[in-house]
């Protein structure tokens, strides 16, 4: 019989990825994740932390760094620009349900730099970066995997392979799982300024969607910048929006100064939204953006990566601690898939649709129907519950 050099290996290293092979090392489980890149790099791919996964990640002590370096805020908002109208959310409303009320504000990549920290002294876990999973072979017992390196290819064995490598899987694509779905037609432009968007904009609130003339942009701010997604203008080609007299164009358009904008960075992306029929294959397994990616609409892609991580590691406990057949990754398939697919696609499509509407009247008749949820107690209640995702877990919990 071969030998194991691990239980579980994971392919990816990013939060997700790193998160699981934390989880699995404190259960007692050998794991072992492997990322291509060579360093941790400073993300902003997600940047927005909601109250049940702050819950989660509390017991290991990983809420209380991100929060050291991040801004939390309790309110979030829907507005008309430059008119102001805005219909306003708050986190508050469901404060005993949560021991964090509020939505942090902190890139990805302080929480992966985290968690590597901690599996750099982990005694049954870690991680290797500059390693990239290549390929893989599954039998009955376990799944050789082929690692590339500097050093060439090395093939470890291990008894469970998880996929956390990202829209473009190795895993995913060698398992033959299809990843069905859509790519949406409109490019977005990310522009990080220093510019102080909130001594112009009355009221803005440090998470924001807005519709502005013909257009619309989300405000996310973090601890040293503004972090904004721009969906670049149908009439005027691509290429030509993104140059950075495109970007000053498209920034000032939203304030007008005197003074040309200070940009951090700016870059260009495509949103898709897919997801797997399964999370599971034999002895391989799914997490993240590896089994679904999403409109960023809402902020909800990296917290459901999180909360996979937290499900899979459970169901791994189950198999390595207490016995369980490897059909009980069938049960982590059976909670997230429908989550994902209703709580975390279905929000995000609907976040994106309502923006993308162009009509003047009916973008009102939207905005007042938002601000009447916030003015009925029970309903906003309800509405903060679901964009905050805890119906999600809740509805997973409940399924067997």
């Amino acid at each position: 019989m071969k030998s194991f050099d691990c239980d579980v290996l994971i392919a990816g290293g990013g939060p997700t990825g790193l998160l699981t092979a934390f989880l699995c090392g404190e259960a007692g489980i050998e794991a072992r994740a492997f990322e291509m890149r060579d360093a941790i790099a400073p993300d902003l791919r997600a940047t927005s932390f909601h109250p049940p996964t702050l819950d989660m990640l509390e017991p290991d002590g990983f809420t209380q760094e991100i929060v050291a370096q991040g801004l939390t805020t309790t309110q979030w908002q829907v507005r008309l620009h430059p008119e102001g109208e805005r219909a306003v959310f708050d986190l508050a409303v469901i404060r005993d349900e949560v021991r964090h009320p509020f939505r942090l504000q902190c890139e990805q990549s302080r929480l992966q730099q985290a968690i590597y920290d901690r599996l750099a002294r982990h005694p049954r876990a870690r991680a290797d970066f500059g390693h990239k999973v290549v390929g893989f072979r599954q039998d009955e017992t376990g799944v050789d995997v082929d690692v590339e390196s500097a050093r060439g290819i090395e093939t470890l064995r291990a008894r469970i392979l998880v996929g956390a490598d990202g829209l473009a899987s190795t895993v995913r694509e060698t398992a033959g799982i299809p990843f069905e779905g859509e790519a949406f037609p409109e490019t977005t432009l990310v522009v990080t300024t220093t510019f102080p968007f909130e001594q112009h904009m009355e009221g803005l609130t440090i998470v924001a969607s807005c519709w502005t003339p013909g257009g619309n942009l989300a405000f996310l701010r973090l601890r040293d910048f503004w972090r904004l997604a721009i969906y670049l203008r149908e009439d005027i080609p691509v290429e030509q929006q993104i140059t950075p007299d495109g970007v000053q164009a498209a920034l000032q358009n939203i304030i007008a100064s005197p003074q040309p904008y200070p940009v951090l960075g700016a870059w260009p992306y495509r949103v898709q939204q897919r997801i797997v029929p399964t999370y599971r294959k034999g002895r391989v397994a799914l997490v993240g953006d590896a089994a679904h990616v999403n409109s960023p609409a809402g902020g909800l892609g990296l917290n459901g990566g999180i909360h996979e991580a937290f499900e899979l590691a459970e169901a791994l406990k189950d198999i390595f601690r207490r016995g369980a057949d490897l059909e009980r990754l069938d049960l982590y398939t059976r909670r997230r898939r429908p989550v994902v697919a209703e709580e975390i696609l279905g929000q995000a499509k609907r976040n994106r649709d309502r923006m993308r509407e162009k009509d003047p009247d009916e973008r009102r008749r939207l905005l007042a129907n938002l601000q009447a949820i916030t003015g009925d107690p029970e309903r906003h209640r309800a509405y903060v519950r679901r964009a905050s995702m805890l119906d999600g877990l809740r509805m997973a919990a409940q399924i067997s």
